[in-house]
């Protein structure tokens, strides 16, 4: 019996007791390797040192303050760092609990900025099918994740979703990488203009997409585009690296790769790897300003912004990021992880021939998984083909991050992998066979 509001109400999950480096530890004593980070959030591994000495200065100094009433030295520290190591131009931090609520952040902002310069006209968002930007109510309407959204549709704003950069199903034969991603900034540019340019507050997307398809990688491009029909017809470029961000795709900020800089930029998961609930919204100059010079606040707020525990993790984690040079490891790491992976498919070619795409940055991959490689037919949904995967991988003392309704919302079967940036080349491999072992038996499972 259990008291817990857990996530599924019919299995009670086993109980962690205990965490070192990329392995999780239950009260069976079963180890199991953190290939997924949790969703992707643990990117130190369990039980770093250097970050839980700085939790614990941080507590013996002051747990908590109310942001109405005080900053705090920790707060303001991480924000320099955090400006320090932005893209050019993002100038200030709003820090906030964790992903949902940095996005929500976001939208308000949005929509704050063009009351405050006098455009309260501009009231539509625009966003991706497929993408997945949080389950507060302002993301929920925005992201493009149908099984999420479905139950509250009558509760959600209305948001325009345009195609997501989804090469591997949507490019054309024919079509270069350049080509599609034009093709999509032009769908966005449409889309724009049919709701009217002086309406629109902002474009809202993954930098690269999450777990609602699997790790969507923009081609080359892509972003850039985006960003001159954004400018162009002064719409915002807010971008989502929640999941993406914060080292996982081998540069801090992903965005980074693309050579794009948004207006507002939201971290979350990768920005305290898990030690506290935190997350923050980088915010322009410009949009700052334009509140400083008009009301003078952001009509918004939460109780444990900037909490002063969380915000020493995050600081920490960002320097044992620095310090240990991790970005570069998640670039060696991550090509070791896709050779495995591949190698593993390939020598299991019973269960290789079910690998649709492989595809991914840094330590940041996923895996769709098709019934016909050759039509890029997806499992009948009625399969819960990533629910088996799921099972069979804990039953092996894997973690990974598996979900259904890759292509449409309803069909389609991926895993993410996200393990920690200190996962050594050894356990890498490991994560690969088993991995392709666990979905060899839930597909015989069938």
């Amino acid at each position: 019996m259990t008291h817990v509001f857990h996530r599924s109400l019919k299995i009670k999950p086993p109980v962690a007791v205990s965490g070192s480096g990329v392995y999780l530890v239950d009260s069976a004593g079963k180890r199991y390797i953190d290939a997924s980070g949790g969703a992707a959030v643990s990117c130190l591994g369990h039980a770093d040192p250097d970050v839980l000495n700085a939790m614990h200065a941080q507590i013996d100094k002051l747990a908590y303050a109310h942001t109405s009433f005080f900053t705090t030295d920790i707060a303001e520290e991480l924000a320099d760092r955090l400006v320090a190591d932005a893209p050019s131009g993002l100038e200030h931090v709003y820090f906030v609990s964790g992903g949902s609520e940095a996005m929500e952040a976001t939208l308000k902002m949005a929509r704050q900025y063009f009351v405050e310069i006098g455009k309260p006209q501009r009231k539509h968002f625009i966003s991706r099918k497929q993408s997945y930007h949080g389950n507060t109510l302002g993301v929920l309407a925005v992201g493009g994740n149908a099984w999420r959204r479905e139950p509250f549709a009558p509760m959600l704003m209305d948001v325009t979703h345009v195609s997501p950069c989804y090469p591997y199903r949507e490019k054309m034969s024919d079509e270069s990488d350049e080509a599609y991603g034009l093709r999509l900034a032009k769908e966005l540019e449409s889309a724009i203009l049919q709701l009217g340019a002086d309406s629109v507050i902002a474009f809202v997307a993954e930098t690269v997409g999450g777990a609602t398809a699997g790790v969507l990688v923009p081609v080359p491009g892509y972003f850039k585009a985006v960003r001159e029909i954004c400018d162009r017809y002064g719409v915002l470029l807010i971008l989502d690296e929640v999941m993406c961000g914060m080292g996982r795709t081998g540069t801090l900020h992903a965005c980074e790769q693309d050579d794009v800089v948004p207006d507002l930029l939201a971290i979350a998961k990768g920005l305290g790897g898990g030690y506290q609930p935190i997350g923050a919204v980088l915010a322009s100059h410009t949009i700052v300003e334009a509140m400083r010079a008009g009301s003078g606040f952001f009509q918004h707020g939460h109780t444990y912004l900037g909490h002063p525990v969380a915000c020493a993790a995050a600081l920490a984690v960002q320097n044992v990021i620095r310090d240990k040079q991790l970005l570069a490891q998640v670039k060696s790491r991550g090509e070791k992880l896709q050779q495995a992976l591949s190698s593993a498919f390939s020598s299991k070619p019973d269960t290789g021939q079910y690998l649709g795409d492989l595809r991914g940055r840094g330590l940041f991959w996923g895996v769709e998984l098709v019934h016909s490689p050759l039509t890029k037919k997806p499992f009948d949904p009625k399969h819960q083909l990533h629910a088996r995967i799921k099972r069979e991988a804990m039953h092996r003392g894997l973690m990974v991050y598996p979900m259904g309704g890759t292509v449409d919302g309803r069909y389609g079967d991926h895993v993410v992998l996200a393990p920690p940036f200190v996962i050594s080349e050894a356990q890498i491999e490991e994560v690969a066979h088993l991995l392709v072992e666990s979905i060899s038996c839930a597909i015989q499972s069938i």
